[in-house]
């Protein structure tokens, strides 16, 4: 039997739901090409991609880096739900931990989850099935409001 299957619900463009997910090599080309395979997929969700590819570059970075197990790949998957990314990393070290640290001056590494921390709206770390983590990083989509004007009007008023 052949069926079509599609989303269901509003046709708004802020309620569709679009999703990718791929399974990328524990490697600084794998890290790479997550960033550009993000950043392609958000251009043509017609999604604000500048600050998304970095906190991917970042996670998938990091994922390579300290999540790798030889062998082993990482898996990154996008959502947009509404005016919602959500950017997910998942590797097979769940026993490493990512940890937030305040960057030391000299280092010419470990700014990474600084940077994200800093980008995303909200990140944190889920566990998943024994030995794996997902590193997740969401940021709101929604236009910022304009510059020297309030909800409540102007100052002044």
């Amino acid at each position: 039997m052949n069926q079509k299957f599609a989303l269901t619900g509003t046709t708004r463009p802020d309620a569709q739901v679009r999703h990718i997910s791929v399974l990328l090599s524990s490697t600084a080309r794998g890290a790479r090409l997550a960033r550009l395979l993000a950043v392609d997929a958000l251009r043509s969700w017609e999604v604000p991609y500048e600050t998304a590819g970095q906190v991917v570059a970042e996670l998938a970075a990091n994922a390579a880096t300290h999540g790798r197990v030889p062998g082993r790949s990482f898996r990154l998957t996008l959502y947009v739900v509404g005016a919602t990314l959500r950017i997910e990393v998942t590797d097979t070290r769940g026993d490493r931990r990512p940890v937030l640290r305040e960057p030391d001056d000299i280092a010419e590494s470990g700014r990474g989850l600084f940077l994200v921390d800093a980008l995303a709206d909200r990140w944190g770390v889920a566990e998943d099935r024994h030995p794996r983590k997902t590193v997740w990083a969401e940021i709101s989509l929604a236009p910022a409001p304009e510059r020297g004007t309030s909800r409540f009007g102007d100052v002044g008023d």
